[in-house]
């Protein structure tokens, strides 16, 4: 097990982020985010999901973010896809590359698809298809690896199972995630060592979610497997409806700023994640958790009333 290098940060903020948001965010600030967030230089930007408006009606404009963005050369601009209307949506929207979710838990699975795992799975195999067909990428999310709100526990032999036959549906990769932010870096080695015994390393990444302030921790313990993607959302937007009070996904400040330190490149700038940050939060109801974006807006303060 060597430490990579370099990591791969998707930034999901414009999607996982906003999903779960209470105030609707207008399709102008959000085609606002997205361009702050590309100034930063990050590989994969999660926009938006084509999903229905009924069930998550901050996404019903998805397909109009995608037109109003300018797309930086060098980032990959995504989109999740739950079944083939999304798909078809997302292609007339000129997407490139896509993501499913399905989940380690079939409780999970139907509260929030209305489907068993071997059905969404078999939905997914016709999307995957269609999806190469038309030569997209398609990434797979797992959900619930760490646990489930509903079934506790989640054995790691069902997590490496699952991830497994994603794999096999021809996703290039795989992100093993905690849904509900309740891993720890006890638990972390334990479902890395299933999971990496049914698909490598250079094809999985890692959602983590900062709920009880572990996520930083949990990505320390999982670098030394040569994990060198991980999620993160900037300002730490997002969270799970399953999860209430969760603080959201783990901030992409935070992690850039660890990875920083530990001398690990990520290719994304830290001050422009965090403009873009303190711009969505401006269009919010609260404040957002990241621990980073805390501290620069402090110091602006400070400096700010030193000026005056």
């Amino acid at each position: 097990m060597t430490q990579p290098k370099r990591v791969t940060i998707v930034e999901v903020g414009p999607r996982d982020g906003l999903q779960n948001e209470r105030a609707i965010v207008s399709t102008p600030d959000k085609i606002e985010f997205v361009n702050r967030l590309s100034a930063a230089g990050p590989p994969v930007i999660e926009v938006s999901a084509f999903v229905s408006p009924k069930w998550v009606p901050q996404m019903a404009d998805a397909a109009d973010v995608f037109a109003g963005i300018a797309r930086r050369p060098g980032t990959r601009y995504t989109a999740l896809v739950p079944n083939l209307a999304g798909l078809d949506r997302a292609l007339a929207a000129g997407v490139a590359e896509i993501a499913v979710f399905a989940s380690a838990s079939e409780t999970f699975s139907r509260k929030n698809i209305n489907q068993s795992v071997d059905d969404s799975l078999a939905t997914y195999k016709q999307v995957c298809d269609r999806a190469r067909a038309a030569g997209l990428r398609v990434r797979g999310y797992l959900s619930t690896a760490f646990g489930c709100p509903f079934e506790g526990d989640v054995p790691p032999s069902r997590v490496a199972d699952i991830a497994a036959r994603l794999a096999d549906l021809g996703v290039f990769e795989v992100a093993i995630s905690d849904t509900i932010g309740i891993a720890h870096p006890g638990q972390v080695p334990r479902v890395l060592d299933a999971v990496l015994a049914r698909v490598p390393a250079g094809a999985i990444a890692l959602h983590y979610h900062d709920t009880r302030g572990t996520a930083l921790a949990n990505v320390l313990a999982s670098l030394p497997y040569g994990i060198a993607t991980y999620d993160a959302s900037s300002g730490g937007l997002g969270g799970c409806p399953y999860a209430p009070g969760a603080a959201g996904n783990l901030a992409t400040e935070d992690l850039i700023y660890m990875l920083d330190g530990l001398g690990i490149e990520t290719g994304v700038s830290l001050n422009p994640v965090t403009e873009a940050s303190a711009f969505i939060e401006s269009t919010l109801d609260h404040r957002l958790p990241s621990r980073f974006a805390q501290a620069a807006a402090a110091k602006r303060n400070v400096e700010l009333r030193t000026k005056n």
